[in-house]
């Protein structure tokens, strides 16, 4: 008996990572994927200089809020932690909770980026706003086939989570159908 339900345990196994192992066809491939992380740290990079070469100090000389100064080092920090980011989940882009983290933080750093931008544009340069939206504007087709990507990745994981729970769901109910042997404690010959 003990030979069959680990046999039994053993199947359900194997048939349930080898569902898991599959890959959906919605899904985009590694290769894309990488491309697409690739391209967005680059363009980030394009950002850094064009954010270096505004002084936030000056434009507080000149009657700016002192916020601006907060949002420039937050934007310097920010481009550098998500390069990273980007960098990481591009060499492991199946990982669901790095891919949200990335996601979110190019989300955070473009709302950042935006309104760093509104002071350059008016305490500082013009163009030099103009050409920091411009590389942001870039980066949104990348942004959103990222974002893609995750959807796709995210349901890819809910879907295995969903099989894998049903075989085990069947593996279980298969083992508990299989008929159990009573056990007779077998009878000592007695001594008389």
């Amino acid at each position: 008996m003990k030979i069959a339900l680990s046999a039994a345990s053993i199947l359900c196994l194997v048939f349930t990572s080898s569902l898991l192992a599959q890959q959906q066809p919605g899904l985009s491939n590694e290769w894309d994927v990488h491309k697409t992380l690739e391209a967005m740290a680059h363009h980030l990079e394009q950002i850094a200089p064009l954010v270096d070469q505004a002084n936030p100090r000056e434009w507080v000389a000149n009657g700016a809020p002192e916020t601006y100064i907060a949002q420039w080092n937050s934007c310097r920090s920010g481009l550098k932690a998500v390069v990273y980011d980007l960098r990481k989940l591009s060499r492991n882009p199946e990982k669901l909770t790095d891919s949200l983290e990335a996601l979110f933080r190019v989300r955070a750093l473009e709302s950042l980026l935006g309104s760093f931008s509104d002071g350059l544009r008016k305490y500082h340069n013009p163009p030099m706003a103009d050409m920091l939206n411009a590389v942001i504007a870039q980066n949104g087709a990348h942004r959103d086939r990222l974002q893609q990507y995750v959807l796709e990745l995210a349901a890819e994981k809910e879907q295995a989570f969903r099989v894998a729970d049903e075989e085990a769901q069947r593996c279980r109910g298969s083992i508990a159908r299989q008929p159990s042997r009573d056990r007779v404690t077998p009878v000592k010959p007695g001594r008389n």
